[in-house]
């Protein structure tokens, strides 16, 4: 009886709030570690775990840089750096994932918020980007992409923004930079928070 009560306690949600996780990036320009909030944003923080719990980060890289003097034909500006996985290993990613809206998680694209990258709603994949500044056009309802649905952020620098405006500022022929940053290695933190 004793040991089917334990058992059936264990089964019940918990309700001690879920704690972020931390990731730690390291690139060819130094290293970024990240809190990832998946209490807010679960699905999208699980994707993203699942991929830095796999290695298929390891070896991928920053190939975009968005910033005021790349995007004169742009109405709406923004600043990121886009990351991406190892293409070279294409084959294990994952399918696309549900967005997650900024209206429902109550999360925004503010300085050093980490958001996935994505084409048309739910079909985010391994692909994603930092802001640099507060972006709000990037939130739900904002006007960069012309959905209106935003992009899913998912967490937040909590050292290494240096090391995301180097990345930033790292040379570019338009928004591609040349050459692209290396991720070398990607892992989760065994930082006390």
């Amino acid at each position: 009886m004793f040991q089917t009560l334990v058992a059936l306690l264990l089964l019940l949600p918990s309700s001690q709030p879920q704690r972020p996780v931390r990731v730690v990036m390291d690139t060819d320009l130094g290293q970024i570690e990240i809190e990832i909030d998946a209490a807010n944003a679960p699905a999208t923080a699980a994707n993203f775990l699942k991929y830095v719990d796999a290695g298929l980060y390891d070896g991928g890289r920053f190939h975009r840089t968005v910033r005021p003097d790349n995007q004169r034909e742009k109405p709406v500006k923004i600043a990121v750096i886009q990351g991406a996985a190892n293409a070279a290993r294409r084959t294990e990613f994952l399918p696309a994932i549900p967005l997650e809206r900024t209206s429902k998680t109550g999360l925004a694209h503010r300085d050093g918020t980490i958001s996935m990258a994505r084409d048309r709603p739910d079909t985010a994949t391994d692909e994603f980007f930092i802001c640099v500044g507060d972006q709000p056009e990037l939130d739900f309802g904002g006007k960069r992409n012309p959905d209106g649905q935003g992009f899913a952020a998912f967490g937040r620098v909590v050292r290494g923004m240096d090391v995301v405006r180097r990345i930033q500022e790292s040379p570019a022929k338009g928004e591609t930079l040349q050459p692209p940053v290396t991720i070398q290695r990607v892992r989760r933190s065994n930082a006390a928070l």
